[in-house]
């Protein structure tokens, strides 16, 4: 049965001011999105549902296609290779195919420290310039200065290669010198295996990639910091905070899981980076050893740097099990993040 409102309205026709005037307002219909209930459901929802999931499951498939593809081509090498482990050895001989012996220790260790090494150095600058850019400097000198940041993002990666080996190396030679005769009894600032003067040390490698790797963090977390709500800000500003206390108790809180989901992707980038640490690393193909000024391959250096060997299906599997490994750190580090950043948002709830 219909609802009916009573509605006191003066008669137009004169015949008294209290007469009630029913007027019928009819249910509406409800609209349910849920197809398991039968309810009548939008074509333009149905479409971008189907459309959502099944980009979701693309991505999957891919992913999962690129590593059964790295395994199928990574197990006919690593059954001819005679290493003791394939994950605890660093020689890597592949001339003869029959008798490999190929292990990624000494590349581990290459590419997880260059890339720590410039996540640290790229880290507090990026936290600097977003912090700046969002809550100190005007709006005429932001724009400006944060497109130039994110135009690091957009120079190639063989000019920061050159630029790296031929132009940066040569003006951090004193300081580099200066690090090894005042620290050089620690294992980070030994000479090591490889020649201070030359250039084509990890020291170098690392700050490049620091630069390669700054237009990312700076612009993610900078696109979290100006989301910070503004109502916050007010209040703290209300109470008699200053600019540097607003920043801390407010800004850096709220935008914490930003900050750290662009580092990772930083080190996600360093992770793989490629042409500019093969031209300033190769030229030192001693044995790594901890040392800032040491030098070696990375995983992705050591892939390019043999690609006329690819034309062999048991070397180029001997690197294409290299990359698997890469492939697989780099879902140890997305996991991680992912981890830390769900942490920080359940404790910050």
């Amino acid at each position: 049965m219909t609802d009916r409102v009573q509605l006191t309205t003066p008669n137009p026709l004169g015949a008294g001011s209290g007469e009630a005037l029913a007027t019928p307002f009819p249910e509406p219909t409800p609209i349910s999105t849920d197809p398991s209930k039968g309810s009548k459901v939008r074509p333009g929802d149905r479409i971008f549902r189907w459309l959502s999931e099944g980009s979701g499951v693309l991505i999957v498939v891919i992913i999962a296609a690129i590593g059964f593809f790295l395994l199928w081509r990574a197990i006919p090498a690593l059954g001819r290779n005679d290493a003791n482990f394939f994950l605890y050895t660093g020689n890597w001989i592949t001339t003869d195919t029959s008798a490999m012996q190929f292990g990624i220790l000494d590349l581990l260790q290459v590419t997880v420290f260059v890339s720590v090494f410039a996540l640290v150095l790229a880290m507090p600058v990026a936290l600097g310039i977003a912090i700046y850019l969002t809550q100190y400097a005007h709006k005429r000198v932001a724009g400006p200065l944060a497109y130039m940041v994110d135009l690091l993002a957009a120079v190639p990666s063989i000019i920061y290669g050159v630029w790296g080996l031929y132009v940066l190396a040569p003006v951090i030679k004193p300081f580099a010198m200066w690090l090894n005769e005042s620290l050089g009894w620690m294992f980070l600032f030994q000479t090591g295996n490889a020649s201070v003067a030359g250039g084509g040390t990890i020291f170098t490698a690392g700050i490049v990639l620091a630069v390669m790797i700054l237009p990312i963090i700076t612009a993610v977390t900078r696109e979290v910091f100006v989301q910070t709500p503004r109502g916050q800000i007010e209040a703290a500003l209300a109470l008699g905070a200053t600019r540097w206390e607003v920043v801390r108790t407010t800004v850096l809180p709220f935008g914490l899981s930003g900050y750290i989901s662009g580092a990772m992707l930083g080190l996600g980038r360093a992770l793989g980076e490629t042409i500019a640490l093969l031209i300033i690393l190769r030229g030192t193909q001693t044995a790594f050893g901890w040392s800032l000024f040491d030098g070696g391959f990375t995983f992705a250096s050591k892939i390019a740097s043999a690609a006329s060997e690819f034309n062999d299906q048991y070397k180029a599997g001997a690197y294409i099990a290299a990359g698997l490994v890469l492939f697989i750190l780099t879902f140890v580090v997305n996991t991680l993040a992912r981890a830390a950043v769900s942490g920080k948002d359940r404790s910050a709830s």
